[in-house]
């Protein structure tokens, strides 16, 4: 699909998705290595709703990988709508279990860059990039995502999808697929009806000048920082393993 289709979809509706972008064999090697910790997510410590939890993820090969961060049809994309000088600052992800239910609608990041006008229409400054560890079906919980309400206020995008004005739209994925997504567009996750976890691995790409804590995030260690280019570490803004730890 040509980028500047995806690029229009995305400013129409808030998101997108590239279909068999990640090679099956990225995704299987990740999925690998995260499996342990998903096969010993205790309910009871559920941080993003019952039986939802929101896991930082390790920077250590294979669970992560530079492809995922640095792929050039994903950053054409991010370019094309927060400029060339963005950082990734995130990379976590999303486990409903059996049991979890649907959430409320919400934006991401919810703290407006202008406290004095939380409605101001602004363009984008940041981007949600994710892709399933797994195939994502309608049993095992997809995220769902109201079109066009990133570029609403909170107030009236709300009205919209409780009066069904705007419906949700359910995004399910195949193993490789990318979506990418405006934050602020409303979103919920859904109920996974699985005996199995639905990972949902998420990189965010902010414009250089913006910073917040509003996710756990893990190390680079020393020798993966080292491995990358001056240009790759350059556009990663994590806590980087200190000498001689």
């Amino acid at each position: 699909m040509p980028n500047g289709f995806v690029e229009a979809e995305l400013h129409e509706k808030g998101f997108c998705v590239l279909r068999s972008h990640f090679s099956r064999s990225l995704i299987e090697a990740c999925g690998e290595a995260l499996s342990p910790r998903m096969g010993g997510l205790d309910p009871d410590s559920a941080n993003r709703g019952p039986h939802r939890h929101f896991l930082p993820l390790p920077f250590d090969p294979p669970c992560f990988a530079p492809k995922f961060f640095f792929d050039d049809e994903v950053l054409s994309i991010v370019r094309a709508v927060i400029g060339e000088r963005f950082v990734a600052d995130q990379w976590g992800c999303d486990i409903p279990l059996l049991g979890s239910t649907h959430q409320e609608f919400h934006r991401d990041y919810k703290r407006p860059l202008f406290e004095e006008a939380p409605d101001l229409m602004l363009p984008a400054y940041m981007l949600v990039v994710s892709f399933g560890l797994v195939e994502i079906t309608l049993e095992n919980g997809p995220l769902e995502v109201a079109p066009g309400t990133h570029r609403m206020p909170m107030d009236q995008a709300l009205r919209e999808v409780e009066r069904c004005a705007i419906v949700a739209e359910p995004v399910p994925l195949a193993v490789g697929d990318v979506l990418i997504r405006h934050p602020w567009a409303l979103h919920r996750g859904t109920p996974n009806s699985t005996a199995s976890p639905r990972p949902l691995c998420t990189i965010r790409y902010v414009r250089r000048w913006y910073a917040d804590a509003s996710r756990d995030v893990a190390t680079i260690p020393l020798a993966v920082w080292r491995s990358l280019s001056s240009w790759q570490q350059e556009r990663m803004r994590f806590p980087i393993e200190s000498v001689g730890s």
